[in-house]
Formats: structure tokens, C-alpha cells, sequence
């Protein structure tokens, strides 16, 4: 009698379809493409993650710039302000300062931007 591993196979098959049942069609159904499916999502959840850190660096930048607009600054002198007056801070908690605390945001600038 020849052993075929029949539950394993099928379980880990299972487990692959199971990973992709969100898929439309012949994607969640068809061991064969799901695995396929399973490969491209992988690649695609990686390069988004990646991503997301591109993406989240030019909000701050955004919310930084136009919060300097109204005070009638530019984001690059802003940043030359920081760099010259030695004010290490970064741009993910200066776009929560602008949030929460405008007060403290505007004492940073008005520190950054002095002659």
C-alpha cells in the first residue's frame, strides 16, 4: 500500500485557499492560482508597506507648509531655521504639534525662524 500524505497535502492546500478567499472567481477556488494570487499579494503588501512610510513623510510635509503659509513662512527656510539654531525635532512630531498644541508650534517657529 502506497502512502499518498492525502490529509496533509489537503490541509495545507486548504490553508493556502483559505488565505485567499477574498479572491473573485477561480482565485480562491483553484489550489493552483490561489498560490499564485497568495505570491502577488505578498509582493504587493510588501512594496505598499514600504510605502506607507513615503507616503505618511509627505503629510507631514504637507501639514508643516501650509501651517508655515499662514504665518507667512516657506516649509525649506523653516527647515534651515531648525538645522541652524540646532532644534532637533522631526517632522512626524511637528505635524502632531500643528494638531495639538499650535501654541507650542508657533514658539518653535518664531525660535527656528529668528535672525
Amino acid at each position: 500500500m502506497r502512502a499518498t500524505n492525502g490529509p496533509v497535502t489537503r490541509r495545507r492546500r486548504n490553508s493556502i485557499k483559505k488565505r485567499v478567499s477574498g479572491a473573485w472567481g477561480t482565485k480562491h477556488t483553484s489550489y493552483k492560482i490561489a498560490r499564485q494570487t497568495l505570491i502577488r499579494a505578498s509582493i504587493y503588501a510588501l512594496r505598499d508597506r514600504r510605502a506607507k512610510k513615503g507616503d505618511f513623510r509627505k503629510l507631514w510635509i504637507n501639514r508643516i507648509n501650509g501651517a508655515l503659509k499662514t504665518m507667512g513662512y516657506n516649509y525649506s527656510s523653516f527647515m534651515n531655521g531648525l538645522k541652524k539654531n540646532k532644534i532637533e525635532i522631526n517632522r512626524k512630531m511637528l505635524s502632531e504639534l500643528i494638531i495639538q498644541e499650535p501654541n507650542a508650534f508657533k514658539a518653535i517657529v518664531e525660535k527656528a525662524m529668528a535672525k
